[in-house]
C-alpha cells in the first residue's frame, strides 16, 4: 500500500517533448532516465525524481499537450496541499519563472541517484 501522497514545490527549467529528454537535460545519464521512467510506468500521476550532484533534488513533471517539465524539486518541503506546495513554489521561482507542484508517495520507487 502507497504512503500518503505529498505535493512538492518545483521550478521549472525546460520544457522537453519526452520524460527522458527531460531527465537527461537535468543531468542524468540516458540509460538510468530509461530505468526511472520505466520504474514509474502505471503510476502517471506521480513526478519522475532524482537526485543529482551530490544530492540536489530535481523532477520532472507532465504538462498540457504531452509536454514534460524538468523542474528543480524542493522536496524538503513537501506538505499534504496541493495549493500550499504552489504557495511555497512561487516564492522560490524568481525572475519570472514558472512555479510547479509535482506529487511523490514519500520515497518514490525507481528514484535514481546520479
Amino acid at each position: 500500500m502507497d504512503s500518503e501522497l505529498q505535493y512538492f514545490p518545483a521550478v521549472l527549467r525546460s520544457e522537453h517533448d519526452s520524460p527522458i529528454d527531460a531527465l537527461v537535460a537535468l543531468g542524468l545519464p540516458r540509460e538510468e532516465c530509461m530505468e526511472l521512467v520505466a520504474a514509474s510506468w502505471g503510476r502517471p500521476e506521480l513526478s519522475l525524481l532524482a537526485w543529482v550532484d551530490g544530492g540536489r533534488a530535481v523532477a520532472v513533471l507532465p504538462l498540457a499537450e504531452g509536454r514534460w517539465a524538468a523542474c528543480n524539486a524542493f522536496v524538503e518541503q513537501s506538505c499534504r496541499e496541493p495549493k500550499e506546495a504552489l504557495r511555497r513554489a512561487g516564492k522560490l521561482a524568481k525572475r519570472g519563472r514558472r512555479a510547479l507542484v509535482g506529487i511523490w508517495a514519500g520515497a518514490p520507487a525507481g528514484t535514481m541517484a546520479g
